[in-house]
């Protein structure tokens, strides 16, 4: 017996219906698509590094280039290392120098490098566990949505440790995986 793909997704909702007590909705045919986009996402990463950080400090920075193979949006971050993560820009207010985490996300027009750096946006590491001398790695899973249906999409980087001003030559290497 042939079942159309219609009643197959109805028998599927309502089975996904009874865990988790939400209503499960057929999906539209556009999420097909864009779960199939946020699978070969990867966004491409360079001179990424963690700034060093001495005992009793209690953040740093994460800072790197970031190029979307498609529209993106950066909305988080977090690492074992620290207890709170967040994407964070710094702002020129009147004389003040202000940080404050970006609300809604970081965007990344598809094909342009939005470059994370000291004085800018950046990833601040906060209430660091330990500290995170020069030549460490730094685990950061870094979190994004594909508008207009948000599909989400991580990354995990392992970034090195190097002091601020040092050189970047190093800095390029580092290892990722994609989920």
């Amino acid at each position: 017996m042939k079942v159309k793909t219609p009643l197959l997704w109805m028998a599927l909702s309502a089975m996904l219906a009874g865990f988790g007590g939400a209503r499960a909705q057929t999906p539209a045919p556009h999420a097909f698509a864009a779960s199939a986009s946020a699978a070969n996402a990867a966004v491409q990463v360079q001179d990424a590094w963690v700034r060093t950080a001495v005992a009793g400090q209690s953040g740093t920075g994460a800072f790197m280039t970031l190029t979307a193979p498609v529209d993106m949006r950066l909305t988080g971050a977090s690492t074992p290392v620290a207890g709170v993560t967040e994407v964070h820009e710094m702002l020129h207010e009147g004389d003040t120098m202000k940080m404050r985490a970006v609300q809604g996300g970081l965007a990344l027009p598809a094909g342009r490098p939005v470059e994370l750096k000291p004085g800018g946006y950046h990833i601040m590491l906060m209430d660091l566990k330990a500290p995170l001398p020069a030549g460490g790695t730094v685990p950061l899973e870094l979190s994004f949505v594909i508008p207009p249906s948000d599909v989400p999409h991580t990354q995990i980087l392992h970034l090195p440790v190097r002091a601020a001003g040092s050189n970047t030559a190093n800095a390029t290497h580092m290892h990722m995986h994609t989920q």
